[in-house]
């Protein structure tokens, strides 16, 4: 018996999927509950249905806003407290956890993964190094024309005036609208996006997603990465096969790329004990603990806010039922 041989134990893909799939059906019953809302405030349903804060993590510039304002100011965003919370959580969990917001929590991140592997039979080889760097550049200049826009070219005045305008306000239902029905041209990008995922592995999270970019930056100021050690690498090439980031791994002595989203997939992939480990420093970490703290430092934050009084929205839900029915004509500020 090989004594250096890892002993196998239950997937932590099985665990991640787990973990993001829950994730997943949490926001679609937020979704249902926020349509629920809706057609409230637009007097289609007699039933009201309470507005479910939480639809606000998908309003990532809103919440970019009021981050920039909390910082000048130290006020928190009063309009859409829930989206702040969420935002300032992501942030510190891809710094503090590899960006294991977009590896365990993100719901796109979930049907990213989905796509590749309904796309496995039909999908292209790895991407030539030509090809993918340029690609990779993409998530980064959408990110620095928000950057530019909102750190640089937005003064408190105006940040002030964005985040009370009515625009902002119906952010959400405008969000809703978007998908109700989709046009020809949202309908066109989603397919596009959906086809192409299914032949490049993780496209839209690796080379679209400015959020993600944001985060990856994070990460790569974090304390903890994988680490490789050479001498006990007997080159398989396992490591690189399930990273979902496409990161060569079998060529890296400690995995520093924005693109790993800590998903530990190559660390429990790898047959040799102590090849691959997950670390602070030289301090290797438990890989099985990995998802807990993802989930329960997340869960800090939102449990901080609601004893703090941090995500409910002080707007009450009267004030919503004239924006929404105008969201449709409501004009960026």
């Amino acid at each position: 018996m090989d004594f250096n041989q890892k002993q196998r134990s239950p997937g932590i893909a099985r665990t991640r999927t787990l973990v993001q799939a829950g994730f997943g059906l949490f926001c679609l019953w937020a979704g249902y509950r926020f349509y629920g809302f809706y057609l409230w405030a637009l007097e289609r349903s007699d039933t009201y249905v309470p507005r479910p804060p939480s639809v606000e993590a998908f309003l990532p510039i809103s919440a970019l806003l009021a981050l920039k304002r909390l910082l000048l100011t130290g006020l928190w965003d009063r309009v859409h407290p829930a989206g702040l919370t969420i935002f300032i959580a992501a942030l510190v969990v891809a710094w503090a956890l590899r960006k294991g917001f977009c590896g365990w929590i993100c719901p796109a991140g979930l049907v990213s993964n989905l796509l590749e592997k309904a796309g496995r039979p039909i999908a292209l080889p790895p991407l030539p190094r030509w090809v993918e760097y340029p690609l990779l550049s993409l998530k980064y200049l959408l990110l620095a024309f928000f950057a530019w826009v909102i750190l640089v070219g937005m003064d408190l005045g105006a940040i002030d005036a964005f985040l009370r305008s009515p625009y902002n306000l119906a952010a959400d239902a405008k969000m809703l609208q978007f998908f109700l029905p989709p046009s020809a041209l949202t309908a066109g990008v989603l397919g596009f996006l959906v086809l192409v995922s299914l032949v490049i592995r993780n496209f839209w999270c690796r080379f679209l997603c400015p959020y993600g970019a944001l985060l990856g930056l994070l990460a790569l100021i974090g304390p903890l990465r994988v680490r490789r050690d050479p001498a006990a690498c007997i080159d398989c090439g396992r490591c690189d096969r399930v990273c979902p980031g496409s990161i060569r791994v079998s060529r890296s002595r400690s995995v520093r790329r924005p693109e790993c989203v800590g998903c530990m997939e190559c660390v429990e992939a790898c047959p040799r004990e102590d090849c691959l480990t997950f670390a602070a420093g030289r301090r290797a970490l438990p890989v099985r603990a990995f998802p807990l703290a993802v989930v329960g430092l997340f869960l800090l934050f939102y449990l901080g806010a609601v004893l703090t009084g941090r995500w409910e929205t002080t707007i009450p839900p009267e004030m919503f039922q004239p924006l929404y029915r105008s969201a449709g004509e409501l004009a960026h500020p």
